[in-house]
């Protein structure tokens, strides 16, 4: 049994969850938020604008979506990695103490840098995974975005549970963890050739990764909610988290030993039958005829951007997690406002909790396309409208509407994540697809911008300074109310939008549950494994 029988594209999942559990970095700004504004003497504002920043590192992901199709998955995934050692490891040089506080615009350029890399690593990843099984799009996308939404509460417990929370060990370890992974990764992370047949046992091993996932959500779930913890337990839980992250790899090595041991089908090529060939033929010559691909087919960049569709999905997905940034990076001063001391219960909820709804729509929304051909959109829908609940419950400031509100909105935000990936492949296909994912992630640092950088900023110092208290805080829950209410009419929209594209993509996803049918009665019963 040698090297030969390892399933490499089972294997380059594997690491493609741990480069997903590194990079949601971006995510984490609120844990040393506060250490940046006291040591920089920032108003809420110029932190917000930091915030801001970091964000507008994702409008340089159209430099990874080009290079998707152009430099190989190790490069790209080296080069996220390097840009991150390099703009975390400055915040933490100035956070530690080590040098003094750089200029504002020079400290702006390193928090670019930080949320720049982060493009390069979910190209590489997302890129990759979804053409190597291109018949499970949505439970990719879910498991893989529900890893990054677990990331944030991974660093902040692992960083809680062994250096007590420390700011400057957080970011240390935000410039370090990345770039070891990336380096990993790009030794066995890569496109496989396509063949014949899928294997039939493909969606229960994907099964399988979601149940390792829900495991580690719960064991995080269960840390956070269990108050405080002596060093001894803290370690134990931080050994035992390693032990879950590291237990994927349980999926290959089984795929491995069975297959080094099966003798039927040794070359993984289990034939297709002709009826199926005969479809794709027929569908070859239509697509020759038609001058302009329908929805639903690959598009290039000018044919999608030149869509209705994808406007509609841009503007809808700006509505959700616009705003859902907008609580991410303000959650510190969102607790402090309501007079918690200790803000990181809400971070790790938040993640949690997007987490949830990352992997649940994600095989939710492919396992209802199989059922009754029910458009993928809808998902972001019934999430916007959650959110809202989300931002009305906040709004009110009744005790314990901060844990309410950081649990629905980051469960809507991460479900719109993980639903938009897989609908830009539906709609678009997968030719240009790096591109069009990191067009639509402009919506991250626009989104921060519009809702973190001038609603929140300017609301809260103007409440801070209407309050009389003096100084740059405000306190209460007026501090953010009147945010919360704008942003619930904002994502009201996005929900009209969703169901417009609803409407428009049924024929889409008839097509595709009618194709889900055929193959399902044309595959031939087979156990063999297929790489």
């Amino acid at each position: 049994m040698g090297l030969q029988f390892v399933p490499s594209k089972w294997v380059g999942f594997v690491f493609a969850i741990w480069v997903q559990v590194v990079s949601g970095n971006n995510y984490t700004f609120s844990n040393y938020s506060n250490a940046l504004k006291s040591l920089m003497f920032l108003s809420q504002l110029q932190l917000n604008n930091l915030s801001v920043a970091k964000d507008v590192g994702k409008a340089f992901g159209l430099l990874p979506g080009l290079a998707s199709d152009r430099l190989p998955t190790s490069l790209i995934l080296l080069i996220g990695g390097v840009e991150g050692l390099i703009g975390y490891g400055v915040q933490w040089l100035v956070v530690s103490q080590r040098i003094q506080p750089l200029p504002y615009w020079q400290m702006c350029v390193f928090l670019c840098m930080g949320g720049n890399s982060t493009t390069w690593m979910n190209t590489a990843v997302l890129v990759t995974c979804m053409r190597n099984f291109k018949n499970n799009q949505g439970p990719v996308s879910g498991i893989l975005k529900g890893y990054v939404g677990l990331s944030t509460a991974i660093f902040t417990d692992l960083c809680a549970a062994l250096f007590s929370s420390s700011p400057s060990a957080f970011l240390l370890t935000l410039a370090i963890a990345p770039a070891v992974v990336c380096l990993i990764a790009a030794f066995f992370l890569r496109e496989t050739p396509p063949t014949a047949a899928e294997d039939p046992r493909q969606s229960q091993i994907f099964h399988f990764f979601n149940a390792l996932a829900f495991v580690v959500a719960v064991y995080l779930s269960v840390f956070d909610l269990s108050g405080s913890h002596g060093k001894l337990v803290s370690l134990v839980f931080a050994i035992g988290l390693l032990v879950l992250l590291v237990s994927p790899l349980v999926v290959p090595v089984y795929l491995m030993v069975a297959k080094s041991g099966s003798i039927s089908d040794p070359e993984g090529l289990t034939k297709e039958p002709l009826l199926v060939n005969v479809k794709v033929a027929e569908d070859d010559v239509s697509d020759e005829v038609r001058l302009r691909p329908m929805i639903g087919e690959d598009h290039t960049i000018r044919e999608a951007l030149l869509r209705f569709d994808f406007w509609v999905l841009f503007v809808s997905f700006l509505c959700g997690v616009g705003t859902g940034l907008c609580v991410s990076n303000n959650l510190g001063q969102m607790g402090a406002a309501l007079g918690y001391g200790d803000v990181s219960i809400f971070i790790s909820l938040t993640s949690i909790w997007g987490f949830f709804g990352r992997i649940i729509s994600g095989m939710a929304s492919e396992h209802f396309i199989g059922k009754v051909a029910m458009p993928r959109p809808i998902w972001n829908a019934v999430s916007g409208l959650l959110m809202i609940i989300g931002y009305v419950v906040m709004a009110v400031g009744f005790s314990g509407s901060l844990h309410i509100g950081s649990m629905l909105v980051g469960m809507c935000y991460g479900a719109r994540i993980a639903v938009t990936v897989p609908v830009t492949s539906d709609l678009f296909g997968l030719k240009c697809y790096g591109l069009l994912y990191n067009i639509l992630i402009l919506n991250l640092p626009l989104g921060s911008f519009l809702f973190s950088g001038l609603l929140a900023g300017y609301l809260y110092d103007a409440e801070a300074v209407s309050s009389g208290d003096g100084g740059n805080d405000c306190t209460g829950p007026h501090c953010y109310r009147l945010v919360f209410v704008i942003m619930a009419a904002a994502c009201g929209f996005g929900v009209v939008l969703d169901m417009v594209l609803v409407v428009r993509t049924r024929k889409v996803y008839r097509k595709m549950f009618e194709r889900k049918k055929f193959q399902a009665l044309a595959a031939p019963p087979s156990t063999s494994y297929v790489n």
